[in-house]
Order: C-alpha cells, then structure tokens, then sequence
C-alpha cells in the first residue's frame, strides 16, 4: 500500500499564506472596479470562494483603510488609503509628469480641455484632465478607463500598436456606448489604417452623446505606445472634422511630450 505524502507543515503554512494574499488583491481589484460598491455576495461568487471568507478579508481591509463600508449598506467601496495609494503612483509615474506643462500649454492654446491617458491591457487610464475655461465642466475624471474602440485615444494608441494588440481589440468585446460607437471590426480596422497615416484620431458621438475629442499618440524611448494626449469638447466646438488648427496643435503637444519620454519625436505614419 502507498503511503500518502504530506506538505512540511511550513510549506503548507506558506501556501496558505500566499492564498489569503491573492484573495486579498483580487478583493482590492474587484471593489476599485466597481464604482457603486459590491456586496459580499457578488465578491465571493466573481472570486469563487465562500462569502464568510470574503468577509474576513473584507474586515481587515476595512480596518487598514483600503475599503470603506458605509452604516446604511451592506456594500463596499473602496478607501481613502487606497485612493491616496493610487494617486500617489499617478504622480510618481514619468508620463504623469511629462505632461502637465504641454497639457496647460495645449488648453491655453485651443482653448479646449486638455487631456492625457496612459496605455494599459485593459484601456487608456486617463492619468492628467486640464480642464477648459467653459464654466460647464466638460471632460473625463482621472482614473477613468478609456476603451480601445469608443474613444480617440483608444483608437489611436491601438492604431499605433502592434498587429496582434490590434487583432486582440478586433476581437474583443465592441460595446455600443452610443448609436454611434463602431462595432463593425471590419469598419473598426479601417479607421486603425486610416489613423495610421494621418496621426491622429476623433470619435464624436462614440463615447457619449455630445462629446468628441481629438487625439494623438505618445511614444516612449523604445518607440512603444506609452499613452495618449487629446482635447476635449462638446461636438458643436469640436466638429467631426477638426480645425486643421486643433490637428496640428494636438499632434505638437503629442510629439513634445514623446520626446520628453525619450522619443525622437518623429512619428511613423504609414
């Protein structure tokens, strides 16, 4: 008869705790995802796991800071820990940095807000918002997720990526945000090519109803998309032919900051 192995108690104990971490972080990500807040029921059905383990996590979260629930619900949201925590990566990151000053110039030129996304797997995370002189907020909140397909940036950071990132966005998910939002990948790989020549990239009435913008790529050292830069405005002052003033400015701003991020600053159209 085999005799069954057993774990060392210290590698069994080392397992465990690199589970209960895991948990933890996926917690982390499943609650700042979530901008209404998640029950326990729902965290431990996305996870897979029981819902009195979740509320074990969820409690020392809780007290650390990282995620609040509040008196009157039975939800949580994340924590002023946690959102002191990603800002504070937002302000350390390069392109974070690279693009305060060309932003301010770009809104005092156009007159336009002024806005600047970092590439990620998952969309263009809005990382800077300069906003325009109209005294009606017109924009997008940092921390915001831009999609691949909706948006100007999206479009043009995923123009300017690799062919299969491109393939993975054809394929993917093409939520209809409005009417007007293009879903087709065959008419979606078109206007990637077209993108490609001229540089720059508009989605009117894609996102949301109303707002276009106007968008360009930021390249880094490595002659990698790393983000994107763009201007912001309600469809009547930001048609969907844009002024060859704000092409050009836009383009510039882009261009600028790559350069700050160790590009040569040439773009490669084609």
């Amino acid at each position: 008869m085999r005799k069954k192995m057993r774990m060392p108690e210290n590698d069994l104990k080392s397992a465990e705790g690199l589970q209960s971490v895991i948990i933890t972080l996926q917690i982390v990500e499943q609650v700042a995802r979530t901008g209404r807040g998640v029950g326990v029921t729902s965290l431990a059905t996305a996870l897979g796991t029981s819902k009195s383990r979740i509320h074990r996590h969820l409690q020392t979260l809780v007290q650390q800071g990282y995620v609040l629930q509040h008196e009157d619900s039975e939800r949580y949201e994340i924590g002023y820990k946690l959102v002191s925590l990603g800002q504070a990566v937002l302000d350390n990151s390069g392109l974070v940095g690279s693009t305060r000053d060309s932003l301010l110039a770009l809104r005092d030129r156009l007159g336009h807000s002024a806005v600047a996304s970092q590439l990620t797997p998952d969309g263009m995370l809005v990382i800077t918002t300069i906003p325009g002189p109209s005294p009606i907020e017109i924009g997008v909140r940092v921390g915001s997720l831009l999609s691949f397909h909706g948006s100007a940036q999206g479009k043009v950071a995923t123009a300017f990526s690799s062919p299969a990132f491109q393939q993975r966005v054809l394929t993917g998910t093409l939520t209809p945000f409005t009417p007007q939002t293009i879903t087709d990948p065959e008419a979606l790989a078109a206007e990637f090519a077209q993108i490609r020549k001229c540089g720059w990239a508009v989605a009117p009435n894609q996102a949301a109803m109303g707002l276009n913008t106007v968008a360009s790529p930021i390249l880094d050292g490595t002659g990698m998309v790393c983000g994107a830069v763009g201007i912001v405005d309600l469809t009547q002052s930001l048609g969907e032919v844009p002024a060859p003033a704000h092409i050009e400015a836009v383009m510039d701003t882009a261009r600028k900051i790559s350069v700050l991020m160790g590009h040569s600053g040439s773009l490669p159209l084609g």
